[in-house]
């Protein structure tokens, strides 16, 4: 049998790679074309069950052909991070849109199972937390580019969930919220990353706004194993689910643990957010996942543990740049 892996190349795909040929025996195909992603991300990997292709989800032939003969799917090839979503909105629109329909035509044609990755984004700046998956979401207008990725996001779920109701496709919908872990980047706004490194490089902490907003943490190696049970239970078929680990922080005090766990003698800086994102930006003030739903079908949710989620970044970001502090 063979599974594939759209955007395996990238973040939280390379991790979901390590998990499966950990705990399948199955062939993995990973397909990406590796804009956001990295091949670093997968070269540790010496098994001969896995094979990439370098591909865009948008090529709907390319889809085709990969699908037609897997066993089973794990779609989380997308757009990511909000800069590159500001600063590609159309490009983000196309890959989120027309390569999740992509992949969810070529799993209906040849009947396979699929997970697709969605995000916390589609709650919007609603401010009813914790967030549950029936809740209702809140936009903000067409002209700020954030608000695009998350409708982007949510007509994906429309797509999958009714595939599934039109076609009895098993398909399951999981929506990520801020998933962290080794192999993660700041390049594209990450703040985790981002805030490990200036503080390893003894640089300012850049905090964009008040440092009031709150974000709740997820484990990557908990996202990943979350995401292979989803699929694999049929319960969770035709459904949505949070995924994410629940207890918020907020941001400066994430800064200032940042700071304490590396020993680092660097202060905290706050940008405006109109300064770094121009004046079409939004940020929620918080996201918090109501995990009751995850629980009861799965029997666990993820816990927070956010000094384990540093800790893990800190010590691959030393091994990076042993001479920094």
């Amino acid at each position: 049998m063979t599974i594939l892996i759209t955007g395996g190349g990238g973040f939280i795909g390379s991790h979901l790679v390590d998990h499966l040929l950990e705990e399948t025996g199955e062939r993995i195909l990973v397909l990406d074309n590796f804009s956001t992603g990295s091949p670093a991300n997968i070269r540790h990997i010496d098994d001969d069950r896995l094979a990439v292709r370098d591909g865009d989800v948008r090529d709907d032939q390319t889809v085709e052909n990969v699908v037609s003969g897997v066993d089973s799917i794990y779609h989380l090839a997308a757009a990511v991070g909000v800069e590159h979503v500001v600063e590609n909105p159309l490009a983000s629109l196309r890959t989120n849109l027309h390569g999740t329909e992509n992949v969810l035509e070529a799993a209906r044609e040849h009947d396979v199972p699929t997970f697709l990755a969605s995000s916390s984004e589609v709650y919007g700046k609603s401010e009813a937390v914790p967030f549950s998956e029936a809740d209702d979401r809140v936009l903000g207008p067409t002209s700020v580019p954030r608000w695009g990725y998350a409708a982007a996001k949510a007509t994906d779920e429309f797509l999958a969930l009714s595939y599934h109701e039109t076609y009895d496709l098993p398909v399951t919908v999981g929506r990520y919220f801020n998933i962290v872990g080794p192999r993660q980047t700041g390049k594209y706004g990450m703040v985790i990353p981002t805030f490990v490194e200036q503080a390893l490089s003894g640089e300012p902490l850049t905090v964009y706004g008040d440092g009031t907003q709150t974000r709740s943490f997820t484990h990557v190696a908990d996202a990943v194993e979350l995401t292979h049970e989803l699929l694999e239970t049929p319960e969770a078929h035709g459904e949505v689910f949070n995924v994410g680990a629940p207890d918020p922080t907020s941001i400066t005090d994430l800064a200032e643990r940042v700071i304490e766990l590396t020993g680092s003698d660097s202060e905290i800086t706050h940008v405006p957010f109109e300064e770094a994102f121009g004046e079409n930006f939004e940020e929620p003030d918080q996201r918090e996942p109501d995990v009751s739903k995850l629980q009861s079908v799965l029997g666990w949710a993820p816990e927070a543990d956010l000094d384990r989620i540093l800790e893990d970044v800190i010590e691959e970001q030393s091994e990076l740049h042993p001479k920094v502090i």
